[in-house]
């Protein structure tokens, strides 16, 4: 028989994410530090609103683009707090989290042979997507000493007459950096004179401590080169309702909604209805779960700087990636020794590109106590080096 299989989805590796906890999952009393899930229950009265939503009987579709009442609430959302304004109708559409979102967004907008920029460390799903599109991947290698933030230097040098597409990862995942507005006013002008497009992923936008989220959007000249992606799963704790939104100019937002119209038709309704509860009042649970991420965050940094291991502070997401390079081993084989010695998982960070050897990534999305005794798992491994 012909082979069945295409030669792009055999050449993606899997991800190196899920290796670890699959073997968790049939370990006995091991735990792990690696989900970027929060441990918070969703808000109750957003699961208040979906279950009324189903005793409604409100399981039919809805339109392709997404309930009319979510989109105006999002517009209105984005408005009050980054000073985005878009086009309920016209400019966003609710897709099936944020990672539908970078999904189609790359299919719509690249054509065979096209470069996305891609920085890394980051999240695993933006190279396998910009392939699958037939775009040509270049990666941009962020450095510890910059912070991990993407440089104007860095950009410039990896910028070709066949450039498209800049994929801005912030707040990251996984190294918990951000991009201030000063940052990023260095770049706008390089994107502009360039002449390229940005998916801006700010998925983390409200997970950020001590510095208010900017969006590359709100520059002058940007918000008609730029894809802002975000969504419901990290900030209200909605993971499994499966539910993101997309925003940018018109003339893409509608393409972006074509091809999910074939593939998706739309995204779950009962998670709809209660999407518009968590914009219009949540801001209360969601500055609760900030102040407990930012407390573990800050208790993480602590216990590491006891135990003499290098981290950078991390000012957004929930996540830190400390440095494992006095271990002289790489980030796979001290992930893997981990694990089997004292039944921790964490994720080696070459998962998130081959510039994040040397480091791993935790996240603090647990309780104290959870993070605790990962802490003490951590520590009796590396006194035994």
């Amino acid at each position: 028989m012909r082979n069945a299989l295409s030669q792009k989805i055999i050449d993606i590796e899997p991800s190196g994410i899920r290796k670890f906890f699959d073997i968790v999952s049939e370990m006995p009393d091991a735990i792990s530090l690696g989900v970027g899930e929060p441990d918070f229950d969703t808000p109750w009265n957003i699961r208040e609103e979906g279950i009324y939503s189903l005793e409604k009987g409100r399981t039919f579709y809805t339109s392709n683009a997404g309930l009319k009442e979510l989109r105006e609430e999002i517009s209105r959302y984005l408005d009050r707090k980054y000073r985005l304004q878009y086009d309920a109708m016209k400019e966003i559409f609710v897709t099936v989290g944020g990672s539908e979102a970078i999904d189609v967004a790359l299919r719509c907008m690249v054509d065979p042979g096209d470069e996305v920029l891609i920085p890394q460390p980051s999240y695993v799903s933006y190279l396998p997507c910009a392939v699958m599109a037939d775009a040509v991947p270049v990666i941009i290698e962020l450095k510890a000493e910059n912070e991990f933030k993407l440089t104007k230097e860095q950009l410039l040098e990896n910028i070709t007459d066949k450039t498209k597409i800049l994929v801005l990862p912030f707040p990251n995942n996984p190294t918990g950096a951000i991009m201030t507005r000063e940052e990023l006013a260095e770049l706008v002008p390089v994107i502009i004179e360039k002449d390229i497009y940005v998916i801006s992923d700010e998925i983390y936008s409200e997970l950020t401590y001590g510095q208010k989220h900017c969006s590359i959007a709100e520059f002058p000249g940007m918000k008609e080169r730029t894809i802002v992606i975000n969504g419901f799963s990290k900030a209200f704790a909605m993971t499994g309702w499966r539910l993101g939104y997309a925003c940018g100019p018109k003339n893409i937002i509608e393409q972006m909604v074509k091809l999910h119209q074939f593939a998706i038709m739309c995204a779950p309704t009962n998670s709809q209805f209660a999407a518009i509860e968590a914009l219009k009042n949540c801001d209360d649970e969601v500055d609760k779960m900030i102040e407990a991420y930012d407390q573990r965050r800050r208790f993480l940094l602590n216990a590491f700087k006891e135990m003499g291991i290098e981290c950078f502070e991390p000012f957004g997401a929930f996540y830190v990636f400390p440095s494992i390079q006095k271990f002289n081993m790489s980030s796979d084989e001290f992930a893997t020794r981990l694990l089997n010695e004292q039944k921790l998982a964490v994720v080696p960070g070459t998962a998130f590109g081959k510039c994040g050897e040397g480091f791993v990534r935790i996240s603090y999305a647990y309780s104290i106590d959870n993070l605790k005794v990962g802490l003490s798992r951590i520590k009796a491994f590396i006194d035994t080096l």
